[in-house]
């Protein structure tokens, strides 16, 4: 693989995402490697816990958007298959030793994780709010923080690791020297278990995960088109080009005061 390094360390898969010119940005060629890389790891009957890291500065900063506009495809090319990681299916615990920036998809790998670990130099951002027509309302509730920070969190306020050490969303944080070592030791605890015990707490303490409810994903998926989608291209067209976005907000300006509302969706 061309941007995904992969280690085998007994029954541990240590899977690191290798493009810090990029900051590892989640390209089509990076969605695919890990795709496959965790497909690997899904299917081995000699590996059991996996590790997921990166290099350089940056865990992943995201969606290449460099690519997406070359592409002209808003969120990226997906790959033609399955990440048991992000789709769920992977049956085996991941622990996620985040050694930088994690933003916007690079923040949802490690959601996506079980176990998490960063560096004191390590941020993280929710960037839905920055590129899309609705922030991220639901990280910090499956988070289970409080509303003002999950809040924080939708709007697109950036996290140090301490902070998000002291809420919760991390396991710990350690100097990047000790990071993988760190990952390891709990990856080898977790092998200490009995087989079935460990498999069994992963897929209960997945299961209790919380979820959002069908007429609040609704509401959700209406106000993600209440807006004008040439704003989409616009935030990406801005950053690429390192300048202020000159966003437009609604086609049709009244739209501004009547967006979707529950009442109306469940109706």
């Amino acid at each position: 693989m061309e941007y995904i390094k992969t280690e085998k360390r007994g029954e541990i898969f240590i899977v690191q995402i290798n493009r810090p010119e990029r900051l590892n940005a989640l390209g089509y060629q990076i969605r695919t490697e890990l795709a496959e890389a965790w497909s690997e790891f899904r299917e081995s009957s000699d590996l059991e816990v996996g590790i997921f890291t990166g290099t350089g500065r940056a865990f992943c900063a995201g969606e290449d958007m460099k690519e997406s506009l070359e592409l002209g495809i808003v969120g990226g090319k997906r790959p033609t298959i399955e990440d048991p990681l992000m789709s769920g299916v992977l049956e085996k615990p991941v622990i996620c030793a985040v050694n930088g920036y994690a933003m916007g998809g690079g923040f949802m790998l490690v959601e996506a994780t079980d176990l998490r670990i960063a560096t004191p130099e390590a941020i993280f951002e929710v960037s839905e709010a920055k590129r899309w027509l609705l922030g991220g309302y639901n990280h910090g509730y499956f988070a289970s923080v409080s509303h003002p920070v999950a809040t924080e969190m939708a709007l697109g306020f950036r996290f140090t690791a301490q902070r998000f050490y002291e809420i919760g969303f991390l396991n710990r944080v350690v100097e990047s020297d000790n990071l993988i070592p760190t990952a390891i030791e709990m990856g080898e605890h977790m092998l200490s278990l009995p087989p079935a015990s460990r498999v069994n707490t992963i897929q209960m303490m997945r299961e209790m995960r919380p979820g959002i409810s069908p007429d609040l994903q609704k509401l959700a998926d209406a106000l993600k088109n209440h807006g004008d989608d040439n704003d989409l291209i616009e935030s990406r067209r801005a950053f690429a080009e390192k300048r202020k976005p000159n966003f437009s907000g609604w086609k049709n300006p009244e739209d501004r005061y009547d967006p979707p509302t529950l009442n109306s969706i469940v109706q």
